[in-house]
């Protein structure tokens, strides 16, 4: 069994109502898929994370290095790939592109063997994960203290106890909007903010200490990723456990922010951190460091199968009778072709995810909506 072609696909859907990150605006949903197809027909998917337009440009980069080649060869040919690349930039695109060729590959090899990628990986922990809602983006246009109460409140209804918001607009600001979900989805609902970024380090550390009477779960990236003493500065200034990872690419990076004391939650996601063969030895790395992992989850379907593989394959830490497992990652922001790509949808029923149980991703590709979504 050889590679006979790496398709690259890009979905774009231009958004009604644009929203916004601490120091982003989206104004469309778009993302990279990657397919790769056998000589025998076995087709896997994969999915990049971050700029569509920069990964497909990576990966058809990467490409001739995969052409012949044998699928099932994974860590071979990602060391490979990586190794020709890594001149060029050891963080970033290079293991995104790498992370959805990854994970097509574990897609074709979990098809060949007729068994769902957890089980070829060491077998599940779990099958059946709770999820944390995230949204709380701010619509352009719209308060969004009272929009993201609205919107928590909806999630709650719909089933989940856990919630996260974005903030990074400014102290007061923030402070507002956590206030106004806190009340809207009560004491019992967890919550978590999520800054990307937004805040310097004496900003972060205000926002930390006046946030934390609203009992929250985790304080994510609340300072740029590279900013790692700014990092040390924050975790030792308030109480809220900080959280970061989505932006650490490869094991080199998460491993430099765990042995600086950064975080007390690990969160890498399996479409950037360099793919399911990374992401698996970055649960060594949390272990010796002694931090939870909760990975990041955002994109697709493909994205959402691909990160539930990898929470299945989490061990309990610690090892008790009370173990809980991390949350699963459930973006509920507007994407409409999330699942249409999909020919069976992955929902949440009352807040819990099943992890898919056939070969490989255990999804199959609507190409009807593939082509759909395919930018003119």
């Amino acid at each position: 069994m050889k590679i006979i072609r790496v398709t690259p696909h890009i979905l774009h859907h231009d958004l009604d109502v644009a929203f916004q990150s601490s120091h982003s605006i989206f104004r469309a949903r778009r993302h990279c898929l990657v397919e790769i197809e056998c000589d025998n027909g076995l087709v896997g998917w994969g999915e990049c994370l971050g700029s569509a337009d920069i990964n497909a440009a990576v990966v058809t980069a990467m490409t001739p290095l995969l052409i012949g080649r044998p699928p099932l060869d994974v860590e071979r040919l990602w060391l490979e790939v990586y190794n020709q690349f890594r001149d060029v930039g050891q963080r970033g695109p290079i293991h995104s592109a790498l992370s959805g060729i990854d994970i097509a590959l574990w897609d074709i090899t979990g098809k060949h063997f007729d068994a769902p990628i957890y089980q070829l990986m060491g077998g599940a922990w779990r099958t059946e994960i709770p999820a944390y809602a995230t949204g709380g983006f701010r619509p352009e246009g719209h308060d969004h203290a009272t929009a993201c109460a609205a919107e928590m409140a909806q999630y709650v209804a719909e089933g989940f106890n856990a919630v996260k918001i974005k903030i990074g607009f400014g102290i007061k600001s923030d402070l507002r909007t956590i206030a106004a979900v806190r009340e809207a989805i009560g004491p019992d609902t967890e919550l978590m903010i999520d800054a990307n970024h937004g805040y310097d380090a004496v900003d972060a550390i205000a926002v930390g200490r006046q946030a934390a009477k609203f009992d929250i779960e985790w304080f994510e990236e609340p300072v740029a990723p590279e900013a790692l003493r700014a990092y040390q500065q924050v975790i030792a200034n308030q109480t809220i456990p900080l959280a970061a990872g989505e932006s650490w690419h490869g094991r080199w990076a998460i491993d430099e922010a765990l042995q600086q004391k950064t975080i007390h939650i690990l969160q890498p996601d399996v479409c950037g951190v360099g793919g399911l063969s990374e992401a698996r030895k970055i649960i060594t790395l949390a272990d010796m460091h002694h931090v939870r992992l909760v990975p990041h989850v955002w994109g697709t379907a493909v994205a959402v199968a691909a990160g539930l593989h990898f929470h299945a394959i989490l061990p309990p830490t610690p090892p008790t009778h009370t173990s809980r497992s991390p949350r699963f990652e459930f973006d509920r922001t507007y994407n409409p072709f999330r699942q249409e790509i999909v020919d069976h949808p992955i929902e949440h029923h009352n807040g819990v995810v099943s992890v898919p149980d056939g070969p490989g991703l255990g999804i199959s590709i609507n190409r009807d909506a593939l082509q759909a979504y395919s930018p003119a």
